[in-house]
Parts: structure tokens; C-alpha cells; sequence
């Protein structure tokens, strides 16, 4: 019997009318309903015919989470007074509860991926709900995209409703217009809510930021004591929103001792815990749950958030080869959808565990997937689909370009697309196995080895990571899941007999790779194996005390207490980097040998000469590499030239010009032309600078540097008579080089001396002793410019310094001479120095 009181009291209801007629004039609409209204409940029934009259509709809703599916079924059966898998159904990967009286049918959002790929006209279906689209999962924006595409091509009157908790539609409202009139109808609900008091808790002391997975334990700790204080200064139930399921063990072992039962609600739950969490007690609960009760999932009873202001998102290092999920600071968005579970049934309260002063400098809304995550199995999703660059799709943020590139690389290292990005026969299987395109290659090709069981009880390893306490070495986790016992096990049970199943399809054979036959591998190295073929840039070879390179070129570290620091070689199932670490740190890996390296990353294999410069001196070797991991390495007797002048110019531009041969006449030589180029530029070069010389190498350096095979001839080659050839002797203006820019200047007591060039200056120097210059009346100029005059003493220490000498004679000279005439009574010190006569003499040696 339908319980038409509960359907009743959903908000819900009241915004049911605008959207039927949003769809039956345009075929698509976003609704905009926070949650615990129905939009996930009541407007699939209602669009279903189910309640309300209306016609009957065959309505697929797509979640982006399992436990949402399941969740949604069934309390949309529930409403209905029937059981799950009549009226309503769900899909899940591995699990489905469906028959053929199912009209609406709840999925995940990769359920639904595979299906259009399957069938793009997804025959049978009227109408799609995609639920939470706000969250922006990427397989979401991925089934939007696709659902359009459908829809403008295909099936014109495939209804379409993209549901969002948050009232930031105009992006969706856009996309889904495209190709109309205008934007899409967008119909707002209003929700139900009650004042939420803010209570800001930050901890006492400071905490580490999150980096990577990795939480501060000492944040956790301050987590727990605020869920105790929530207990004691509130009532209700309390909700508390951490980022993982890690995180989510630790504070429940926390939480001992308190008067209220602890549930732990998160996608890998058993479905009884997931019941309990949903279903209203007569007693007191703390339910401990990741962002899936963030809009999926109302909880009742709840009248208290202790929100932990953190979040996961899935990250990628395309440049390390690393992908992972990593813990970041919750969004504001995510913060108001938090707090608002507390206010769903009654006033609430959020303590919020961090200052308020904070808040303002979180992120305003969560990061597209798209944008940060790693597109390998999208790329193959749109190569499949017939737009291998995506460009046609109808896609809220376009992909980066970047992570595009590195997705096609990964797409056509493991045979899935061709070098135009079309898909192979191989890629359009691997697009069907729900999987990573990197656990597809290792499912298939490692199927060959092992035979179809063994390989998926591996891959299920890899799809999902095993808990910490199955330790870091992949077999020994392989068979600490075979023995079961845990939640874990059950679920990798399940995988595995869907992945056995789904490679023992009839779809048409992979291509045998050259691994050993089916039972020839021992389970060692048949865990090394299929984590090879998955990640074949993280194959890695031992460096010594527990280090490794991998062949990506990232190095990699074991913990101390690990069994596998013995290996030679490892493939490396999951690594992370900790704060601060040039390496990563090796969570899950698998001992192999060098076949199986060479094997498994032979795409990765080279063989050339490498000629550069290291450790100051040119090195030439023949060199065997799997990636940036050398094999074998020999000297080169006669390496390639072009490739010895390359990496003798690199040894320049590392550690300069001074390793050529600079005489005090080069040296003269560059300052002089240093000088004309900064004076009159024209046809004199730039020579300053190392780099402007070394971008003009052809110029000045040849023959030379050709010639050249090592660091020490580079130090035969006389630089001055090279720059010679950088002189205008094309226009003639080299010959005025000594006129312009002389070397020596003579002064008036007969003597020449030289000029500095030296660009710190900016001007010529001439430094003489000051009886030279007597009867100088003006500067000397070069070039035009007038040098400036270090005058000294007749023992050669300065005196002064001024660029304009007849200045000099009438004022600054007086308070010289009578500091210096007593100093150096054997020199002339006349009282009129501009009608003096110049002199390198003593007075003695005048008068002779």
C-alpha cells in the first residue's frame, strides 16, 4: 500500500507541477532542491506514473554512489509499501536487484556510462534523473554529456532532469539547452529547514595540514573531543563529516565510553549499518560518515553536525606517474550542505572545527573532477563514444588540455586507442570492463598469463585498495583477502566474480602477451605481474637500504619494517608522497623480476647514446633504459658530434664562459666591445652577457667548439681571438675599434695607461696618478662619453674620483693637495694644477 501520508510531506510536492510542464515543454529541466525534500524519492515516482496519475515512464535515476542507489530503491519501494526489486530496483557494480515489472530503476552513474556505451539509444528509457549533479563527478558530467549527445542525434524525446541540492543551476541550465531555444527550465523547491546555530571550535593547538591522505592524528583527536562536547551540550543524534574511511575508524576508536551508539556510514559499510544509519532509533547515535551524507543520503534524528572541515578529491601528478585521492579543505558549499543536516527536523547546531576566521578563505565550491582528475578512463569513455578530444561534448568545464595529452598517452601505451586516438577492438573491450584503462590492460593481458580467476582476484586488489593492516606486499594482501573474514574480503569476493565474468565475455579475444602459460606462475610473481602490466612506469629498481627508482624517474621508498626491502625489483601498486619528500612512499607492491619488468614496460624500453654534461665534464655512454631506469651502460668511443657540441654548449651555459681560455687581452677585448655595444649598439655585438654569446655559438666559436671533446678543450680555446670574429667587419666599423674604444689612453705626462671597460662602471675608467694630468683643463671623452678619472696618490692609492676634471681642479683639489702635499712632500703640489706641468717625477728628478 502506498504510504501516501510520507509522500505527503515531502517538500517536494509543490514544485512536482512546474516541472512536469518544464518537461513536456522543453524535455529537459534542473531542479534545484536541497535535500531531504524528494527530489530523489518523490520526483522519480511521480515522473514514473507511479503516484500522481501521470503517464507511465520507464525512469532511470543515476547516483553518483552505490550506497545512494541502494539507499534511494529503497525508500522509493518503501514509499510504494513494496519491496525492492518490483516497482523500483537498483543497479550496482556487481549487484543488481531488478525484474521486469521494474519501472524505475536506481543506478550508478558508471552503470549508466556502460549502458550508453552499450546502447546509445538506451532503448526502454524515457526519462533520466541525474541525482546530485552539483557534486560534478566526472562520471556524472560524463553521462550528461553523453545523454545530450542523444538526445540532439538520436532520440529527440528523451526526457532529461538534472537534480542539484545547491541553487547554483545556470551552468546546468546551460548545458542542458544547448542546441534549444535557450537555456533549460530551471524549478526550485523549498526545503524545510530550521535556524542552525554556528558554533566555531578550532583545536588549541596547531594542526599539520592534510597532505596527500595523511591527517594529522592530533586533528582527529580534537574531531573526537568536540563530538564528545556536541554530546554533552546538545541533544539528538550527532552527524559527524569526515573526509575517509580511515579517518572515520580512528575517531569511533575514539568515541569508547560514550552513552550513544557509534555507526560508521560510508560506500563500503555492510548494508546493515548502512539500514541503521537511516532508519530512525529510540536511542541516541553518532554517525560517523564521509561526504555521502552530505546531500545522498538524509539521515534521521539528526539534530547536531560536527563537521571536521575535510574532504577528498581525487588529485594526479601527471609529471610523477602518481594519482590518488588526496584530503583537502572542505568548500563552503560543502560546509552550508553539512550544516543544514542538523536543521532538517528541528533547530540545529554545527560545530564547525575550525576558526571562523578561516572560513572566508575556503574554497567557494568543490572542484570539478574534470579539472583534477586523473581522464584516462574518460579519454577512452569519449574515444569510444566517437570524439576522441572530447571538443563535441556538452561539457560543463571542458578538460584540461594537459591531463588529455597524459590520458592519451596511457590509452596508447596499453593498445586501447591508435596513435589518432580511435579506438582499437582491445580499447573498446577494455571501455566495457568498468575499469581503469591501466586495470583493464592488467586484467586482460594478465588473464592470458594466469587465467581469467587469478587475474581478477588481482585486479579487484588494485580497484580497490586493501586495508593498511593487509600490510604493503600485494601477494601477502591476496591472501589475506582469500581467507575473508573482513568487510573487505566480502566486497573483493563480489568484484572479483564480476571482473571473472566480464573477461570471460565472449567479446572477442585480447591479444596473448609473451608471459608464461596459466599455472606456471606462482602467486608471487603473479601478483608482480598483473601490478606491472596496470602500472608499468612504477616497475622499479632497487637503489640499496629500501630505495628504488621507478621507471616514471620518481624515487620510491619502503618503511623500515617492510619484508620486500630485499627485492631487486618491485612493481609498485600504490605510492604516495609524504610533506616535504623528493620520493614517494611505497603503500602496495609486489616483488618481480627483471623479465617481468622488461616485459610488462616494454614501451618504456630504449637503447641510444646519451651524450651530456655531468659532474663538470662531458659524458658519452651507449645506454639500455626502462624509462628512467638504466639497464646496461657502456662508454662511447666515437659519439655523434652534433651530440658532444650540444652537451659541451650545455657544460657552457651551466658554469660559464670561464671555461675557455680568457687572457687579460680577452678579457679587455669583451669589456671594450661591451662598451660600444652599450654606447652606440648598431653593428657592435652583445658580449656581456654569457647567454647572448652562447645563443651566437655558429658565430664566434667555430671551428673550435666542433673540434672539441672534452671540459679540457674547451679550456684551448683562446676566447679573444674567437670574439674577433664577432667584430663588423662588414661594415668596416671593426678597423675604428682602437679609435673608439682604445685600449690605453695617453695623458699629458707622456704616459699610456689602460682603461677599464668593466660594465660595472657604466663609463670608461681611467685611473692615473693625479701630476699626470696637470694642465688637463677637460675630461678625455671615448666614444663621446667622458671616462671618469680615479685620480691617485703618487703611491697609487686613491685620491678621488670625478668625471669632470676642470670642476675638480678649482674646488676638490685644494682639500687633496692639503692632505696629501704633507704625505708626499717629494711630488709637486702646485696651487694652479690646470697650468702645472705634468709630470711621473719627483720634484728631485724635475729639477735635474
Amino acid at each position: 500500500m502506498i504510504r501516501q501520508a510520507a509522500l505527503d510531506a515531502l517538500p517536494v510536492r509543490e514544485a512536482v507541477p512546474a516541472l512536469v510542464s518544464a518537461l513536456d515543454g522543453h524535455g529537459v529541466a534542473v531542479l534545484c532542491a536541497p535535500p531531504g525534500t524528494g527530489k530523489t524519492t518523490l520526483v522519480p515516482l511521480v515522473l514514473a506514473g507511479l503516484v500522481g496519475g501521470g503517464p507511465r515512464r520507464r525512469v532511470v535515476v543515476a547516483e553518483p554512489r552505490r550506497i545512494a542507489a541502494r539507499a534511494a530503491a529503497r525508500r522509493m519501494a518503501w514509499l510504494l509499501g513494496e519491496a525492492v526489486g518490483g516497482s523500483v530496483g537498483f543497479t550496482v557494480r556487481g549487484e543488481r536487484v531488478a525484474g521486469p515489472g521494474t519501472v524505475v530503476e536506481v543506478v550508478t552513474t558508471g552503470v549508466l556510462l556502460q549502458r550508453l556505451q552499450r546502447d546509445q539509444e538506451l532503448a526502454g528509457v524515457d526519462l533520466v534523473v541525474l541525482d546530485e549533479c552539483h557534486e560534478r563527478h566526472l562520471d556524472a558530467d560524463t553521462v550528461a554529456a553523453f545523454l545530450l549527445d542523444v538526445r540532439e542525434t538520436l532520440r529527440p524525446e528523451l526526457r532529461l532532469v538534472a537534480a542539484s541540492a545547491t541553487t547554483d543551476a545556470a551552468g546546468w541550465a546551460r548545458v542542458l539547452g544547448r542546441g534549444g531555444p535557450g537555456d533549460a527550465p530551471v524549478v526550485e523547491a523549498a526545503g524545510i529547514s530550521y535556524p542552525v546555530e554556528t558554533v566555531w571550535a578550532p583545536p588549541v593547538r596547531p594542526v599539520r595540514p592534510p597532505h596527500g591522505m595523511r591527517v594529522d592524528p592530533a586533528q582527529l583527536t580534537h574531531v573526537a573531543s568536540v563530538v564528545r562536547r556536541a554530546l554533552a551540550e546538545r541533544d539528538g543524534d550527532v552527524l559527524c563529516f569526515l573526509p575517509g574511511v580511515g579517518e572515520i575508524a580512528r575517531v569511533a576508536g575514539q568515541l569508547g565510553g560514550v552513552d550513544a551508539e557509534v555507526l560508521q556510514v560510508h560506500g563500503r559499510a555492510p548494508a546493515a549499518v548502512q539500514d541503521a544509519a537511516l532508519t530512525a532509533s529510540d536511542h541516541r547515535r553518532v554517525i560517523l560518515s564521509t561526504a555521502v551524507a552530505e546531500s545522498s543520503l538524509t539521515v534521521p534524528g539528526v539534530r547536531v553536525v560536527v563537521d571536521s572541515g575535510l574532504a577528498r578529491e581525487p588529485r594526479v601528478d601527471h609529471a610523477r606517474g602518481l594519482g590518488a585521492l588526496a584530503t583537502v579543505r572542505a568548500s563552503r558549499a560543502a560546509g552550508r550542505q553539512r550544516a543544514g543536516r542538523s536543521g532538517r527536523e528541528a533547530p540545529g547546531t554545527v560545530y564547525r572545527c575550525w576558526a571562523e576566521a578561516e572560513d572566508g578563505r575556503l574554497p567557494a565550491f568543490p572542484s570539478p573532477e574534470i579539472r583534477i582528475a586523473d581522464l584516462a578512463q574518460f579519454a577512452l569513455q569519449a574515444a569510444c563514444w566517437g570524439d576522441p578530444d572530447a571538443a563535441g561534448l556538452a561539457l560543463l568545464d571542458p578538460p584540461p588540455a594537459g591531463a588529455m595529452a597524459a590520458a592519451r598517452e596511457v590509452l596508447v601505451a596499453v593498445g586501447a586507442v591508435d596513435g589518432a586516438g580511435r579506438p582499437t577492438p582491445r580499447g573498446l573491450r577494455m571501455a566495457r570492463l568498468g575499469l581503469h584503462p591501466r586495470l583493464a590492460r592488467a586484467l586482460l593481458d594478465g588473464s592470458a598469463a594466469l587465467g581469467a580467476r587469478r587475474a581478477a582476484e588481482l585486479v579487484a586488489l588494485l580497484s580497490e585498495e586493501p586495508p593498511r593492516e593487509y600490510g604493503d606486499d600485494l601477494a601477502g594482501a591476496w591472501r589475506q583477502a582469500r581467507r575473508g573474514g573482513d568487510g573487505y574480503a566480502s566486497r573483493w569476493q563480489a568484484e572479483v566474480r564480476r571482473l571473472e565474468r566480464a573477461v570471460r565475455d565472449p567479446a572477442g579475444p585480447s591479444p596473448t602477451p609473451p608471459f608464461p602459460a596459466s599455472g606456471a606462475v606462482p602467486d608471487d610473481g603473479a601478483a608482480g605481474l598483473v601490478a606491472a602490466l596496470a602500472f608499468p612506469e612504477r616497475v622499479a629498481k632497487a637503489k640499496g637500504s629500501g630505495a628504488f627508482l621507478m621507471a616514471s624517474g620518481t624515487g620510491a621508498e619502503l618503511g623500515d619494517g617492510s619484508g620486500l626491502r630485499q627485492a631487486p625489483w618491485l612493481a609498485v601498486a600504490v605510492a604516495d608522497r609524504p610533506p616535504h619528500s623528493a620520493s614517494a612512499r611505497i603503500r602496495l607492491a609486489a616483488v618481480i623480476d627483471e623479465d617481468t619488468a622488461l616485459s610488462a614496460a616494454a614501451h618504456l624500453r630504449t637503447e641510444g647514446e646519451e651524450v651530456h654534461w655531468e659532474d663538470g665534464d662531458l659524458i658519452a655512454r651507449a645506454v639500455q633504459r626502462l624509462g628512467a631506469v638504466e639497464l646496461a651502460v657502456r662508454p662511447l668511443r666515437t659519439p655523434d658530434p652534433a651530440l658532444v657540441r650540444a652537451a659541451l654548449l650545455d657544460g657552457l651555459r651551466a658554469e660559464g664562459l670561464g671555461l675557455l681560455r680568457w687572457s687579460p687581452d680577452a678579457q679587455t677585448l669583451r669589456a671594450r666591445l661591451g662598451f660600444l655595444h652599450r654606447t652606440l649598439g648598431g653593428a657592435w655585438p652583445d658580449v656581456e652577457e654569457d647567454g647572448a654569446l652562447l645563443d651566437r655559438a655558429d658565430d664566434w666559436l667555430e671551428p673550435e667548439l666542433s673540434r672539441a671533446r672534452r671540459r679540457v678543450d674547451l679550456g684551448r680555446i683562446d676566447a679573444g681571438q674567437a670574439l674577433n670574429r664577432l667584430l663588423p667587419w662588414a661594415t668596416g666599423e671593426a678597423a675604428r675599434l682602437d679609435e673608439l674604444a682604445p685600449e690605453r689612453l695617453e695623458v699629458p705626462s707622456g704616459s699610456r695607461i689602460r682603461l677599464d671597460y668593466s660594465a660595472e662602471h657604466g663609463q670608461p675608467v681611467l685611473a692615473v696618478k693625479l701630476q699626470e694630468l696637470f694642465g688637463l683643463a677637460e675630461t678625455p671623452k671615448v666614444a663621446g662619453v667622458p671616462v671618469l678619472v680615479h685620480l691617485l696618490s703618487p703611491a697609487g692609492r686613491p685620491a678621488a674620483v670625478t668625471a669632470d676634471l676642470a670642476s675638480f681642479w678649482q674646488g676638490g683639489y685644494r682639500a687633496v693637495r692639503a692632505e696629501l702635499r704633507g704625505r708626499y712632500p717629494k711630488h709637486p703640489w702646485p696651487e694652479d694644477p690646470a697650468t702645472a706641468e705634468p709630470t711621473r717625477h719627483t720634484n728631485a728628478r724635475l729639477r735635474r
